[in-house]
């Protein structure tokens, strides 16, 4: 079965929502997303999006919170972009139905005073747009209903992609092969109520299917986030770069009855305290800015406490403010902890790190571009150049906008330039010779294995030894995957693992090249920064074969 569209959108977040929104006006687009719209790391997002409104606030202040967060790996140039951008897009999301808290103290709704400003860690301003705790759900809910209203998007729930579909130019010249000119002309997706791979030909093609939390053992993101962007993407022959840079968020609600439960880095901004389990505080020790430091070093720092107390958990306490603003600031989530039986504003709350964001991913021009023509990428699964090292708090909705946005004007224009009768037919799914799986035992295995040794391997704290052991690891898992992969018919199940061990895959053969402790990376055996030799990022393109 195949389906035409100008624009193929793989995922359903702020990013792929905006830019399909964007293009419709200009071609038909077809969202697929492998499970419902609303199943997105957008819809988990509680902290809110970095934007200059403030009278004391600046460009240049904001651009250089970010360099210092990214330590080094950040892009100037989109540094700047994305930044000077973020006030019109925040001010377009607003103009959509968006509703943002508002600042009740000032009588004057301008542009400098509207919005009731929050702050987080490694920010010098009060600069975070919200509303309240659930940001990202309000956001996914105005840009879903937008999405569902317009006549020229198609919606594909329960629908997972499989892998792009890569038309190539190849010439020979005497004994040399060379590949040029890529294009992606679409998507091989796996229709989950039908069992049926459909062919998705599409003249653009952006991928924007978030992050890649699930490659690890304990993570704040919800169950989709397999990585499944930039393992299509790294197989299809796009460069991708510095996955060794996992943002791992400091506090993940440590419950038996919680999962994936984020608490969320406002609440250190509006003042909570990490203390460890005598009440004490403990992050003077590590950093000037305390509590507000950057997410890498408060991570590293309760890894470091936890392991010399044997305690399960630190934690964090805003007991002390005010009780009717905790729950008027933070209703989402004193709600949540109150159905766990923690009252948080009577109490601290047992937090753990946990794996949180990607900073690395398919890398892209600032238009979103890949190497591969008519290829874009967005959102947590691009590399940008706006993170570099370590994320900047409440930066990535902010890209997310901001690219999604230049995406759409470059596509727009690809669109109308391109010669797409050239391109070939392609192929349909071709599942010759493959029989249903009855052996799910050697996925769930692999997917618990992967997950744990990616965890006590090449988490928060890594060597060149944790390091090795899991490369060995990976390059059997991967052997059984492929044997078993080629063999049967794919099945959602399947498709994840398979992504999640290429990722896992990438991470570590990143952090074993970085031989330096930069931001999010720390390997103890090289535990300084090195802009000597490491100031760069770290490229793999995987290897051409004819």
């Amino acid at each position: 079965m195949e389906i035409k569209t100008d624009f193929l959108v793989v995922g359903s977040g702020i990013a792929g929502l905006m830019f399909a929104l964007k293009v419709a006006d200009f071609g038909t687009v077809a969202i697929v997303t492998k499970k419902n719209a609303m199943d997105s790391n957008t819809n988990k997002a509680q902290g809110g999006i970095a934007s200059v409104f403030g009278k004391l606030d600046s460009f240049k202040l904001h651009s250089q919170d970010t360099m210092v967060s990214g330590d080094g790996l950040c892009n100037q140039d989109v540094v700047s972009m994305v930044v000077e951008n973020g006030p019109r897009m925040i001010n377009h999301l607003t103009d959509l139905g968006v509703k943002f808290n508002l600042n009740e103290k000032q009588q004057s709704l301008t542009l400098e005073s509207r919005f009731d400003l929050g702050r987080e860690g490694g920010h010098s301003k009060n600069r975070i747009v919200h509303a309240q705790d659930m940001t990202g759900q309000e956001i996914e809910r105005v840009l879903l209903t937008e999405v569902e209203a317009n006549d020229r998007i198609s919606l594909f729930e329960n629908h997972m992609a499989i892998d792009l579909i890569i038309s190539s130019t190849r010439m020979k010249r005497g004994l040399i092969t060379t590949r040029h000119e890529d294009s992606c002309c679409g998507a091989y997706v796996l229709d989950q109520h039908s069992g049926i791979v459909k062919t998705f030909r599409a003249n653009i093609s952006l991928i924007s299917t978030g992050g890649a939390g699930k490659v690890y053992l304990y993570t704040s993101n919800p169950d989709i986030a397999t990585g499944d962007g930039i393992a299509m993407g790294y197989r299809a022959g796009a460069v991708v770069a510095n996955l060794e840079f996992v943002q791992f968020h400091p506090t993940c609600l440590f419950h038996p009855k919680a999962k994936n439960f984020l608490i969320s880095e406002a609440v250190r901004g509006e003042g909570g305290i990490l203390i460890d389990a005598n009440g004490k505080s403990f992050m003077e020790k590590y950093d000037p800015q305390k509590d507000l430091a950057c997410r890498d070093v408060v991570a590293r720092a309760i890894d470091t406490e936890l392991k010399k107390s044997g305690s399960d958990s630190v934690f964090l306490d805003i007991s002390h403010k005010d009780n009717d603003f905790v729950k008027k600031r933070f209703p989402n989530l004193y709600q949540k902890c109150l159905d766990f039986g923690i009252d948080m504003t009577k109490e601290p709350l047992p937090v753990v790190p946990a794996a949180h964001y990607m900073c690395g991913g398919v890398v892209t021009d600032m238009d979103g571009r890949t190497n591969i023509n008519r290829l874009y990428a967005v959102g947590e699964t691009a590399c940008t150049g706006l993170h570099g090292a370590n994320r900047l708090a409440s930066n990535s909705l902010l890209e997310a906008l901001v690219y999604a946005d230049s995406a759409a004007k470059q596509s727009i224009i690809d669109l109308k330039n391109m010669d797409f009768s050239q391109t070939p037919d392609p192929p349909g799914w071709d599942e010759t010779g493959t029989t249903d799986s009855d052996e799910l035992i050697m996925v769930s295995h692999n997917w618990d294995e992967i997950r744990r040794f990616m965890w006590n391997y090449v988490g928060i704290v890594r060597s060149d030894k944790r390091l090795a052991r899991a490369q060995r690891r990976i390059k059997n898992i991967q052997n059984e995957i492929r044997e078993y992969y080629w063999n049967f018919k794919v099945a959602p199940d399947l498709i994840e693992l398979r992504n999640i061990a290429t990722v896992a895959e990438l991470i570590i053969k990143c952090a074993l090249h970085r031989k330096e402790s930069r931001g999010l990376h720390y390997n103890i055996e090289y535990p300084a920064r090195d802009d000597q030799r490491w100031l760069k990022d770290t490229v793999i393109q995987r290897p051409f074969v004819l």
